[in-house]
């Protein structure tokens, strides 16, 4: 009963893919930033990971997945506190366009395994 069982589990169907891969900004990776997918039938929550020197991977559920990718740029510098010795603290937007996040027209089909999907986005206005 005992290998039967084994048997049966090896053989059931996958459920998740790892999808790795590089993001490029005009040219150049980004130091940090996030990548979520969530899946457009709506089944499952988004997953999502940090993008650490424009790497990133994750394990996903299979299917088709909206894909927001957010990368923030510094605007600006804050004291903390109103005093002469207060932290300062870097005040920071989104450096890409919404449509790689907000209103992302990015998508992606998870399959079994791993697979690899780069991004090489524009914050340039689209021609």
């Amino acid at each position: 009963v005992m290998a039967a069982s084994l048997v049966a589990s090896g053989c059931a169907e996958p459920t998740t893919g790892t999808v790795v891969g590089n993001i490029l900004v005009d040219g150049d990776p980004p130091t940090t930033g996030s990548i979520s997918f969530a899946a457009t039938d709506g089944k499952t929550g988004p997953v999502g990971t940090e993008i650490v020197d424009g790497r990133y991977e994750v394990e996903l559920p299979l299917g088709e997945a909206k894909v927001e990718i957010r990368v923030p740029k510094v605007v600006g510098k804050t004291k903390l506190y109103n005093t002469p010795d207060s932290p300062v603290q870097e005040l920071t937007d989104e450096a890409l366009p919404s449509r790689y996040n907000d209103k992302t027209e990015l998508v992606y089909v998870v399959e079994p395994g791993e697979s690899v999907m780069d991004f090489d986005l524009s914050t340039k206005r689209k021609p």
